[in-house]
């Protein structure tokens, strides 16, 4: 059993960044991939970025690509979400999420455990 939780959301101006931290419990964070995911009012959850189990390998959606950076301190069973150059479309609640498959990283129907969520919201 995995339990996540996420931080650093909030409100920011548009060219704003942002961090979100995962802190993940327990001894056995190294062995899943993790992913974050967002999810605006009315729209399906969208991945928005993944990371192999030792961080070697990232995935990205293609309209992040080159304003958000995926990392994680195995040492410290956290994930991070470094955003910046925020537009008012990234406005959305982020989710980060563990899985065991690390080949189907843009997939959520292969994610284990899911966090409850931050808030991001960016103003134009």
């Amino acid at each position: 059993q995995v339990q996540l939780v996420e931080s650093g959301g909030g409100l920011v101006q548009a060219g704003g960044s942002l961090r979100l931290s995962c802190a993940a419990s327990g001894r056995t964070f190294s062995t899943y991939a993790m992913g974050w995911f967002r999810q605006a009012p009315g729209k399906e959850r969208e991945f928005v970025a993944g990371i192999s189990r030792t961080g070697g390998a990232r995935n990205y959606l293609v309209s992040v690509k080159d304003r958000f950076t995926i990392s994680r301190d195995n040492a410290k069973n956290t994930v991070y979400l470094q955003m910046n150059s925020l537009k008012p479309e990234d406005t959305a609640v982020y989710h980060c999420a563990a899985s065991y498959i690390e080949s189907w990283i843009r997939v959520p129907l292969a994610y284990d455990y899911w966090g409850q969520g931050t808030q991001v919201t960016v103003s134009s």
